[in-house]
């Protein structure tokens, strides 16, 4: 297989954008670093298309060497044929691979190999060969061994079977139709152990799916369901369709009389050996595809998320509530230092709502706090309610968002939180995390492990390697989309930056630590096992404001520092002009962009990426994201009317719906037909997590806690 034009076929590109991509991968580059500083090189291939070609990439090579390895052991014994060479080397899945090996692979002791000890593969040729549909009877007879525990005529006949049904279910082309006639007309169906238990899988107890028309989150919860002992989950097969087609395959090839015994072999070797195979490829070709799919949703809500604007400039106390042991409080400063942490208890059981209020107003008046970052968890409600009253006799304006607590609890109580929060407990580590979370969401949440924020679905039912990578690589991708102050950043944040390892990352913050603030990108190199390579990955992803150089503060790579000089001079500015603020219209200075990337040595794209970056030196793509809804008064779940129009924020993606905070501390549900007067595949056409969105009440289950919501007009 070429591999090259296979991967320039899948991605629709051109093959030399695919060569180069695929030369700069093997040469060590990461994925941020090819699709920002290596445009030139690629087409301008962006992050998402590298990570489908080194994906891709990976695949193909290894299904390459699988090939190879096919090949080499069927050759060892002799029977390769260059007809199975040509049919090996063409295929292009690792099932195909699978099928075309299966006659060759060496088989644990089966029914069939028991019965080629006894001899019997003779009387299995006879029968395949059988020119009438008289009893076999005097053939069987002449394969009567006591000597190999063949005792009487039935017992030569039933082995001989066997050996005939393994011939037909090792042959690749029957399996392959089977697998395609299973997936184009079979069904999936489930049913419940035992009516009578109520559970969420209700809705599976007699359910029916044709598998081509199978949607992913419906196969996750058959899994789940299937797994926690719930429903019994089977694919049935058009049995009498396939099983016609295969003794028109098998006798047509053999002989052109149908015997019974034949009939009875065809029928025993799908039943027993093709059909249940096929069920466990289907349900796991079903799932992969399922998983792919939450996992892709599971990502762009990640995206989304850590891609939150920061609200920055303002003192936060985070509070995270709670009941029998109070609720956590701890004041935080613009730049994320904790100034205050204490224990309040204004919820039951002991209700010291007056003392708690005392208590916050002298924080809010100590440290000028403008804003709460409201956890929302257990006695959230009530914690809200008290500030509200707060708000309401203090001279202050202050507001407060409702904040998710997911993955607080889990960080709170990492080595990591420890380290970084050494005199505080686990509860007020809690509301520091819950304030920094409203303050700069990414270089919080990249603390935390990507499956516990608590955005998709069925996360934990799937392949959980393949998650953590796919969940890793968006959180890299936005890390160094947004870039990170190298005097400031966390180890944690620094790990997710091109070409930075953990070890890397430590040993960055140590030097820190240990000499002062960075005021060079060159001091890197310093930096302890940061060689050249790294340096080259890393830096332009890399911020230091107030350097020494200028260009420091942009994304601008140093490899192109020397262009980016010259053209500042060209242009009349000196690089202390870009500290004051970015030099507007500079871009339409440049009327022959071509040629004035010729004459600077470097490509016109990377020509323009450096214009854009003195225009606006270090922007922020999150400042283009919809701001959190800040509040000012509580609304209740009992409060909701149908008809009432409301602004909520998209907390959650899936499949089918979206769930919007709408302030009441239970996510309203969208369902995707109440998303659009257009008919949408799927809601991520038309929201995404973070968008701040008019909703209107559909109905309202107070007791269920159910709240239905339209978009619609």
């Amino acid at each position: 297989m070429d591999i090259l034009q296979k991967l320039t076929e899948e991605l629709q590109v051109k093959k030399w954008q695919v060569e180069a991509s695929v030369k700069l991968i093997d040469e060590g580059n990461t994925i941020p670093f090819i699709s920002r500083y290596r445009k030139e090189a690629t087409g301008a291939l962006n992050d998402e298309q590298l990570r489908r070609l080194d994906e891709r990439l990976t695949y193909l090579r290894n299904l390459e060497e699988k090939k190879a390895q096919v090949l080499s052991a069927i050759e060892e014994q002799g029977k390769l044929t260059d007809e199975l060479r040509a049919q090996i080397e063409a295929a292009e899945t690792q099932v195909a691979v699978d099928d075309l090996y299966r006659p060759y692979r060496p088989k644990r002791r089966t029914r069939a190999t028991m019965a080629k000890e006894k001899g019997l593969e003779g009387l299995a040729n006879i029968i395949l060969l059988q020119m009438t549909k008289r009893p076999l009877t005097e053939e069987a007879a002449a394969y009567l061994s006591e000597e190999k525990g063949v005792s009487n005529v039935e017992e030569a006949l039933a082995g001989a079977k066997d050996i005939i049904a393994e011939v037909i279910s090792d042959e690749a082309a029957y399996r392959t139709r089977i697998r395609e006639m299973t997936l184009r007309e079979g069904l999936i169906t489930s049913e419940a152990k035992d009516e009578k238990l109520e559970s969420v899988y209700e809705t599976y107890y007699h359910f029916s799916q044709a598998v081509s028309k199978m949607a992913g989150h419906r196969t996750l919860a058959l899994n789940r369901g299937e797994k926690e002992k719930f429903l019994t989950v089977k694919i049935e097969a058009p049995t009498e369709k396939i099983l016609s087609w295969l003794e028109r395959q098998v006798i047509r090839k053999n002989n052109p009389n149908t015997t019974p015994a034949m009939q009875e072999t065809i029928a025993d070797s799908y039943a027993r050996l093709i059909a249940p195979a096929i069920e466990r490829e289907i349900r796991n070709l079903l799932t992969e595809q399922a998983e792919e799919g939450s996992i892709s949703v599971f990502g762009k809500n990640l995206e989304q998320l850590l891609m939150q604007p920061p609200i920055v400039g303002q003192t936060v106390l985070g509070w995270d509530p709670g009941y029998r042991n109070g609720c956590k409080l701890a004041v935080v400063d613009p730049t994320g230092k904790v100034l205050d942490a204490l224990v309040v208890y204004p919820t039951a059981p002991r209700n010291q709502v007056k003392e708690t209020k005392a208590t916050v107003k002298k924080l809010i008046e100590k440290y000028h706090i403008t804003l709460v970052s409201l956890g929302n968890g257990t006695a959230s409600r009530e914690s809200e309610q008290i500030l509200v009253e707060l708000f309401k006799e203090i001279p202050q304006k202050v507001q407060y968002v409702i904040v998710s607590e997911s993955g607080a609890s889990i960080y709170s109580a990492s080595k990591l939180a420890s380290e970084e929060f050494p005199d505080l407990d686990v509860g007020q580590r809690s509301a520091a995390s819950i304030a920094r979370r409203l303050q700069d969401p990414l270089a919080e949440m990249v603390k935390i492990d990507p499956k516990s924020i608590g955005v998709g679905q069925y996360q934990y039912d799937m392949n959980q390697k393949r998650l953590g990578e796919a969940l890793g690589s968006v959180v890299e991708d936005v890390v160094n989309r947004v870039g990170v102050d190298l005097n400031t950043a966390s180890a944690p944040l620094l790990e997710y930056i091109s070409g930075i390892t953990k070890t890397l990352a430590k040993n960055i913050v140590s030097y820190r630590e240990a000499n002062g603030r960075f005021t060079d990108r060159r001091q890197l190199l310093k930096v302890p096992k940061l060689g050249p390579k790294a340096y080259e990955q890393c830096a332009g992803f890399l911020r230091i404001t107030g350097g020494k150089n200028p260009l420091d503060a942009t994304s601008v790579h140093p490899e192109s520092y020397e262009a980016a000089t010259k053209l500042l001079q060209s242009l009349g500015y000196a690089p202390e002009d870009i500290a004051k603020g970015g030099l507007r219209g500079i871009t339409g200075k440049v009327t022959q962009p071509k040629q004035t990337a010729e004459t600077l040595g470097i490509g016109e794209l990377t020509l323009k990426d450096i214009l854009q970056e003195l225009e606006k030196p270090a922007r922020d793509p999150r400042d283009e994201m919809p701001r959190p809804i800040l509040r000012s008064d509580v609304l209740g779940i009992e409060d909701l009317k149908p008809g009432m129009a409301l602004k909520g924020t998209v907390r959650n993606i899936i499949d089918f719906s979206a769930f919007v905070d709408i302030g009441v501390h239970q996510d309203g549900l969208v369902h995707i037909s109440q998303m659009s007067d257009r008919y949408i595949r799927h809601p991520l056409e038309v929201v995404k997590v973070g968008d701040v969105v008019d909703v209107k009440v559909l109905s309202v289950d107070v007791g269920k806690k159910r709240i239905a919501l339209t978009m619609k007009n």
